[in-house]
This record gives C-alpha cells, structure tokens and sequence, in this order.
C-alpha cells in the first residue's frame, strides 16, 4: 500500500519539470488520503489527472514503480479505475502500431543503384541489411503485462559482414548479427531479387556446440560444394587457456566448421585443426582437388596480430568431418607498403569461370588513423587453385562517406557474393562492423578487371610510369573521342 512518507518523499526529491505540475493540494489530498482511507481511493483524482493529458499515466506509472514492482501496480490499477488499463492499451498499441508501420517501410523500400560508377560495379544507395532490419519479435517483449511501456528488451547493435548463397531461387544471405551485449550470431535472411525487400526468417540460426563450446561466433562463409551439401566455416572465438590470471582479453580464434542441407538444421563438425597456429577467415573451395577437400586458410601468431603468420594460405584434408591440414601453402602473401601490408584474409569462396577462379579478399594497412580495411581481387588457375594467375595492383572497393563510420571505422569487408546464371554478380560486402551493402558486377567485368588491371610494381616511380603508358595509348583514342 501507498503511504503519505513515500509520496512526500518521491515530491522532496524530485526536480522533473513534468511531475511537479501534480500540483502541491492534490499531491496533500491524495497524501491525507492513502493514510487514512487506504490507496484505492486514489482512483477519486487519478482520472482528473489523465484527462489533462495523456502522457500523465506514465508519469504516475513512474511514480509508482518507484516503489512497487509492475504486477503489483496493476493490482493497483485495476481498483482504482478501469479507463486507465485501457489508456494504457491504447497507448501500447498505438506504439505497436507505429512500430510495425515504420519496420514494413524499412524493409520495402526499394533499393537504388548510383547513377555513374567506376564501370567495374554499381553501388546501391541504401544497405540492405541493418539492426532495424531484425524482425521487432525478437527485440521487442510483445506482452502488455510484462512490457506495458513496449520497450525494447534485446537490443540489437549491429547487422553485417554475411555469407551468400542462391537457394531455392532466393538471393540468401547468413548475417552476422552483434547484440548489445556483444555476443554475435548468426540469421538467414533472404530476398527475391539480391538487392533489397530481405527479411530475416523467423528464428536466428541455432548453431550446435562442440565440446568446447563457442563464447563468440562469426563472418559464416557458404560454399554450396561438389558433395551435395552447403557448408558453413566460421571464426569461433574462446577464452584462451594460457591466459594468466585477472585476465580478461586475451582469446584464441579457430575455424568453426557446420553444414546443413536446408539452412535450418545444421550439423556440427570438428574445428578445423592446423599447425600453423590460429585461424582466420578459413574457406572452403567448392570443388574437390585431387580428391581432397580444399581450404584456403589465414594462418596467424595471435588472435589479432598475425605475427609472422598472414597471407593467404591454401590446404588439402581428407575428411572434412575432422578436417586437419598437414601442409599449408601461403598463395597470396602480405607485402610492405601495399594494402596488405598488415594481413589479408580470403573473402568468399572463388568463383569459376572459363578463364580461372575469381577470388576476392580484404586487406589491411597501417594509417595514422588506425587499421584500413579493403577489398581487393586476384585470379587462380582453373586446374590448380593455389597458382595465383592474375593479381590487379590496388583495392576493388573501399569505405567512402558513411561507409567509414560505425563501430570499426574505415572497414570494408565481405565473406559472401552471389554469381547468378547470366553471369550477374552480387558483391555483399560490410561498412565498418555496422551494416551490411550490396555491389552489382558480371563475372565478365571481374575477369576483365583482374587480367587487365596493371600490378603493384611496389615503388611510387614504377606507378607514375604505369599512369604515363596509360595516357600515351589514349591519345589516339582521346582525339577520336572528341
């Protein structure tokens, strides 16, 4: 029961411009009230109150939970006057509806590609996948008994960094989804065209524990593989053993390894074991080579810093069910004063054509302002995937604009692209650890870029010269254009 202590007290210590236009008389009277005749007469000036305007039954609500748990405010309520439950219905569904009207426009909105880009890919307008994205079921308590102010109870940080994958005539990516609570996984969401309308299936994807179960999950690669079934390799992060006491950073990162035939239910493998130390952006080729299943892999000294380790690995294993790489081949290396000058790690699977495998990466290099991720392509050989054939200098895509802010600037990522059968490719790639964004090319334009793109030569006087051959061979054309 309410007292005349507890409201006095609440009015003594309260500065809130709103609640002090209860005015002085009626907080005495409801005071003079509770003490002599008990609470349920507060429902005598409680109406007065809500007629003046609506928002006061929040503010009494308020002054209530200060001291009362929910259930039994509206044990309260419920005697003092029925207008007031319905207030409150009618407060929580219009909020509901407001909810749902704002996510549905999110959703539907169609996606627009800029007008001139670089004539390699077209960027869109909008991301495609963001935290207002995740469907309001899973953020929002949708009980008015447990949740009457419909707040939201699971906050959702972040949407990014996906694999990708055509199935079943849909364009399917499985999205990395980081909580407030910093705990990532991962939920499938689709879209009938690859560039916009996706929503996320019901439920997030339950992933099944080893024995030594995951404290963090993410950045899934898909490869549908020549064995009939879709594979899912992820990082799996785990406290590390070694770590002294009091410690509470460092960790190990391996290659967590699933698959699934319906990307619902999914079977846990062992974790790929290597003896390169920790791995990293590990994916899967999709073919058999020399009857082996292929990984490339990213072999490094720590969970962050690769240390002696880096560059693009490349190894066979037997069994993918308790994969172990013997051998690892590093195919693509990280070089001083490049874009990976840092580290670099493969992005999806490669995609095959007539004329090799297309394989697109990230790099990383040192700036004054931190760590810049981006996004750059070489080509392997059709009949060996670890000859790399055609390596253009420089980045494909990087952060611009607002893509360089969010919670790890200056990113750009990708674990997943979709290579349609007329030869479209879609390119879902992440902007600084935030929001998922997609990029149109053809596998024409991609080969066409890495063959004949000119290379690093690694000395500033080589790239100026690069630039003066280029300019001597238009003339010709640049005269005939006019």
């Amino acid at each position: 029961m309410l007292c005349g202590s507890t409201f006095i007290f609440y009015k003594t210590k309260t500065t809130d411009v709103v609640r002090t236009q209860l005015s002085a008389s009626i907080m005495m009277v409801v005071v003079m009230d509770c003490m002599a005749l008990g609470v349920f007469h507060l429902g005598l000036f409680l109406p007065q109150i809500l007629r003046r305007k609506g928002e006061y039954f929040f503010l009494i609500m308020q002054v209530y939970s200060d001291f009362f748990d929910i259930k039994t405010i509206f044990c309260i309520l419920q005697h003092i006057n029925t207008p007031i439950l319905y207030d409150l219905m009618m407060l929580f569904s219009e909020r509901w509806k407001r909810l749902k009207e704002a996510h549905s426009q999110l959703l539907s909105r169609r996606n627009e590609p800029e007008i001139l880009g670089n004539g390699i890919f077209t960027r869109y307008k909008y991301p495609v996948l963001t935290a207002e994205h995740t469907p309001l079921e899973w953020r929002y308590d949708l009980n008015p008994d447990t949740n009457p102010f419909l707040m939201q109870r699971i906050g959702i940080n972040a949407v990014f960094n996906a694999g990708a994958i055509k199935f079943n005539g849909r364009y399917i990516v499985a999205a990395r989804v980081e909580g407030y609570d910093r705990k990532s996984f991962f939920a499938i969401a689709e879209s009938p065209n690859g560039v916009d309308n996706f929503r996320f299936w019901d439920k997030p994807v339950v992933m099944p524990q080893t024995n030594d179960p995951d404290t963090n999950v993410y950045d899934m690669r898909l490869t549908k593989h020549q064995d009939g079934w879709i594979y899912g390799i992820f990082c799996t992060e785990r406290k590390d053993p070694s770590a002294p006491e009091g410690d509470t950073v460092m960790a190990v990162a391996a290659a967590g390894i699933a698959r699934t035939k319906d990307l619902v239910n999914w079977e846990r493998l062992d974790d790929l074991k290597s003896h390169s130390g920790q791995q990293r952006n590990v994916v899967l080729h999709p073919e058999f080579v020399d009857g082996k299943y292929a990984l490339y892999t990213r072999p490094q000294d720590g969970f962050i810093n690769v240390g002696s380790g880096g560059g693009i690995g490349f190894g066979l294993c037997d069994d993918i069910a308790h994969a172990e790489i013997f051998e690892e081949k590093i195919i693509d290396n990280k070089i001083y004063h490049t874009i990976k000058e840092v580290k670099n790690g493969m992005g999806p699977a490669p995609i095959k054509t007539p004329e090799g495998w297309l394989c697109l990466a990230h790099g990383v290099r040192n700036t004054a302002a931190g760590l810049r991720y981006v996004l750059y392509m070489f080509m392997t050989a059709l009949d060996d995937p670890s000859k790399v054939i055609y390596q253009p200098g420089g980045y494909l895509l990087a952060p611009r604009l607002m893509e360089r802010v969010g919670d790890v600037s200056n990113v750009t990522f990708s674990n997943g692209w979709i290579n349609d059968p007329d030869g479209r490719v879609l390119i879902y790639y992440a902007s600084s650890d935030t929001r998922l964004h997609v990029a149109e090319t053809s596998v024409d334009q991609l080969v066409d870029y890495c063959k004949n793109t000119p290379e690093d030569n690694l000395r500033s006087h080589l790239s100026v010269q690069s630039i003066i051959n280029l300019v001597d061979n238009n003339n010709f054309y640049t005269n005939n254009l006019k």
